[in-house]
C-alpha cells in the first residue's frame, strides 16, 4: 500500500470510522473517570495507534505519514474548539 492510500485510509470519514471514534472518546472518558490523566491516556493512545498503522502499511509508510503531522496540527487539523 502506497504513502497516498495511507493518508486516505486515515482521513476518509465512514460510519465504521465514526463509531471507532465513538468508542475511543468512551474509553478516554472511562479512564479518567477511574483517575488516570487524559496526557498519560492520550500517549498510550498513539503508542497503539503508530503500531497498529505499522502493522498494517509498514514502519516506512507510517514514518511519511508522521512527517505530516506538525503541519496538520498547526493547522488545526485535531483542533474540536477555539485556535490559539
Amino acid at each position: 500500500m502506497n504513502d497516498n492510500q495511507l493518508s486516505y485510509d486515515l482521513i476518509e470519514s465512514t460510519d465504521e470510522k465514526r463509531a471507532a471514534l465513538t468508542y475511543l472518546s468512551e474509553a478516554f472518558a472511562e479512564a479518567q473517570l477511574d483517575g488516570l490523566d487524559g496526557d498519560c491516556v492520550a500517549h498510550a493512545a498513539l503508542f497503539t495507534a503508530f503500531r497498529e498503522l505499522v502493522y498494517a502499511y509498514g514502519e516506512e509508510a507510517v514514518a511519511r505519514f508522521a512527517e505530516t503531522l506538525p503541519e496538520r496540527l498547526r493547522g488545526g487539523g485535531f483542533s474540536t474548539g477555539p485556535r490559539h
